[in-house]
């Protein structure tokens, strides 16, 4: 179960979302109440869903929605991302501290959309860029128990001050997860173009580049199996610890064939190379993997685009992007082959 995938509205209009130090206990005591009610009931927990997806604070919505944040013109955005950043990561270890007083047996991991940045080259200035936007991308996971050199020595020289008490200090220590999860949809390639970036400083919105060795989706999300093998391999070196890919899925615009079926081999084709690629994690690399589970079961509305027409699920669902349709449900082609992928604990993937 994940606490926070959406912040509640209010926290937002009354106390500007993470922006403010008192959301943490407003946080830490529904997790708590959430904690009470389900202790026999649930056993796998996450704190905050693909926290580190508002590092791309250049955009001009707000970062994500589980921080709350609306930004005003003239604001340091980055200096108030990674203010909210830090209260969100004090009240995750808050959280985990009580969870488990609260039952010992709960396993408490955080949540991280991962997109594993290469360098498009073998220039050492490519290889050092792709270092950097690593770093700032998934500070996140490393936090912890404590803040790496390099994000604190960038706040330095970027002269951003963060409220950081001696009680944060302990909580951070005291709350660290039980393992990582983590969405994998695509990888992304970089390259050290943009001039006047000594520091190799990283920002989204400019710093990408296309890989030519791997096709891409209609949305140009770059289809890369072997990064999610990579991806694995990465975690478990960063820090040892247990691994879930909770996300993993294909959008595509889907069409109901004459015969009533969605015959979507492209979905199939998409999940079925990247579960061949993290069974290799496993038996060969030795990656402790908790689980899989893909995006998602049925169609929604696409949190990234705000689109319909974006579909992910096994289950074609038939509305359009204005809300038009009968709302039925249907099986897609995929959603038996899925059924097999299960019933036969992944050894039948054709």
């Amino acid at each position: 179960m994940v606490l926070n995938q959406w912040l509640p509205y209010h926290l937002v209009t009354e106390y500007d979302g993470f922006k403010n130090r008192k959301v943490i206990d407003f946080f830490v005591r529904f997790a708590e109440t959430v904690f009470k009610r389900y202790k026999d009931k649930v056993t796998y927990w996450m704190t905050f869903n693909e926290i580190n997806n508002q590092a791309n604070y250049q955009e001009d919505f707000a970062p994500f929605t589980n921080s709350g944040i609306v930004y005003k013109k003239g604001d340091d955005r980055e200096a108030i991302m990674y203010q909210a950043a830090h209260y969100e990561l004090v009240a995750s270890a808050r959280a985990v501290k009580i969870g488990h007083e609260i039952n010992p047996d709960f396993q408490i991991g955080c949540m991280i959309a991962m997109c594993p940045i290469y360098p498009a080259t073998c220039k050492p200035a490519d290889i050092l860029m792709a270092q950097k936007a690593m770093q700032k991308r998934y500070y996140f996971t490393d936090v912890h128990g404590y803040y790496p050199n390099h994000i604190l020595n960038y706040w330095k020289r970027k002269n951003i001050l963060i409220d950081f008490t001696e009680e944060d200090k302990k909580d951070l220590l005291e709350g660290t997860v039980d393992y990582i999860g983590f969405s994998y949809y695509m990888s992304f390639a970089i390259d050290s173009h943009r001039e006047n970036n000594p520091h190799y400083d990283y920002l989204e919105t400019e710093d990408l580049v296309k890989n030519n060795y791997v096709k891409a989706s209609e949305w140009d999300w770059q289809i890369d199996p072997e990064g999610l093998r990579y991806s694995l391999n990465w975690f478990t070196d960063m820090y040892h610890l247990p691994l879930f890919i909770v996300e993993n899925g294909f959008g595509a615009i889907d069409q109901v064939e004459d015969d009533g079926m969605v015959h979507d081999d492209y979905r199939i084709e998409y999940l079925g190379a990247h579960i061949k690629e993290f069974i290799k994690a496993v038996d060969e690399d030795g990656v402790e993997l908790m689980g899989y589970t893909p995006w998602g079961c049925i169609d929604l509305v696409s949190a990234g685009t705000g689109e319909m027409r974006k579909r992910y699920g096994f289950i074609y669902v038939d509305k359009d992007d204005e809300g038009n349709g009968s709302y039925e449900r249907s099986p897609k082609e995929s959603f038996n082959w899925y059924k097999e992928v299960i019933a036969s604990n992944g050894e039948n993937l054709q």
